[in-house]
Order: C-alpha cells, then structure tokens, then sequence
C-alpha cells in the first residue's frame, strides 16, 4: 500500500484580489515534480471566490472539468448558450472537447468555496458539452455517492464523464465509516471537504488530500463531523 498525505498548508497557492487558490497538483505557476496528477487526474483546485468574483470568457479543449461547489454557489456561461447556478453540494461537469469557450462567477453576496478538477478524457475530440445536477445535501452517515463517472456500468445518478473514472462524495458523523473497495490496477485521490477523518490509518485534517495506490481498499472513519470527497481512478 503507498499513501501519501498532502496537507493542507503545503499546497501550491496564489491569492489575488478576488480568488485564493490552492493546488494539489502542479498548475499555473505552481510546479512540483513530486505533485504532477494521478493518472487521468491532472488538477485538483480548492478555490475560493469572493462576491462579484470569476473567471471571465476563456476556453479549454479536450478535458473533462468537474466542479463540486462546497459553499456558496457559482452561475456558468458558454458559447453554448448554456447557462445555469450550481449550488453548494452540488456538481457541474463541462467536457471542452473540440473547444469551449465559459465564463464562472460569484453572483452571490458572500465568498463561494468550491474544488475545480480536471481529467484527461478517453476521447479527444468530442463535442462539447455542459451538464450540472443536484445532489441531495447529504446521506448522513451513509457510504460514498457517486457524482460524477464515465464507468461501466454507470453508477446510477452520476453525472456523465469521459474517463474510467467515479467522482464520490460522502457526509459522515463522528464515529461513521466506509469502505470503499479499489479493484487491482486502481488508485484514487482523497480529500477532506471539512471536519478530520481517519483513512487508512492516516488522520487528515481538514482539506487536506491523500493519494492512495497499490490498496485494495479505502477504509475512512470520521474523527470529527464532516464530508469526504474522492477519486477512484485507473
């Protein structure tokens, strides 16, 4: 088994005016050798947003970018003509495909936290697309849900990707646990959305991240109220 925990305070970071952000994963002007992806995943972003904030119109290409908003919420534009506002414990999924051009702000009056990843697709070339759903604010206490995923079968309930890829989330109480079962070949990437959770025998604190390889499985034990986000990937 290879765990590696990442905490918080030793991600890559900028902070301007508007945006501070956090990065697990070498991007922008932050490089780390050591910190460059998983696999298909190649950034896990931890925004936060202040009010009347955003990413003004710019486009990406053949990448799968998902977008769980922790707090607050975020409205979404594109050449598409799609627009929509996700709200906290919810997930957006944009696949650039051949080109899209998108536009994400704050239209809120207060700051919005959210995690933006993105992974490499199986196809290049696709066409474009944009889709968000609503989840249920929690299954407390429950096992992982799945949020976003390209497997088969397809997780029911998830938002489409397209990668070997499930995006889970799970809302625990102090004393909860899971497991979540990883078949041979896979590993998956793991951060603590809030409170402090025991995984594989590793405390995280909050936002804190873990990448966890060559296990059979993710066992996480909540030492302290709060909700885990995670990746299972090839």
């Amino acid at each position: 088994m290879t765990l590696d925990h990442v905490p918080f305070d030793t991600l890559g970071r900028m902070d301007i005016d508007w945006l501070q952000a956090r990065y697990h994963f070498s991007f922008a002007n932050y490089r780390d050798p050591e910190r460059q992806g998983l696999g298909p995943l190649l950034v896990w972003n931890d925004d936060t947003i202040r009010a009347g904030g955003g990413f003004p119109m710019h486009g990406h290409r053949d990448m799968e970018i998902v977008t769980y908003v922790r707090s607050g919420a975020i409205s979404h534009e594109d050449h598409l003509g799609n627009r929509g506002r996700t709200e906290a414990g919810d997930v957006q999924v944009m696949s650039a495909g051949t080109g899209i051009m998108h536009a994400e702000f704050n239209r809120e009056d207060e700051p919005t936290t959210l995690f933006q990843i993105w992974i490499e697709p199986r196809t290049a070339g696709a066409p474009p697309r944009w889709e968000a759903r609503r989840f249920p604010a929690a299954v407390t206490g429950g096992g992982p849900v799945a949020l976003a995923s390209g497997r088969d079968p397809m997780p029911e309930g998830a938002l489409w990707i397209d990668q070997d890829a499930t995006l889970y989330g799970a809302t625990l109480i102090a004393g909860d646990g899971f497991e979540h079962e990883l078949e041979p070949g896979r590993r998956a990437y793991l951060v603590a959305e809030s409170g402090r959770h025991e995984v594989n025998g590793i405390e995280l604190g909050p936002r804190d991240g873990l990448r966890i390889a060559e296990a059979d499985t993710i066992a996480a034990r909540a030492v302290e109220d709060g909700r885990i986000v995670f990746l299972d990937l090839p």
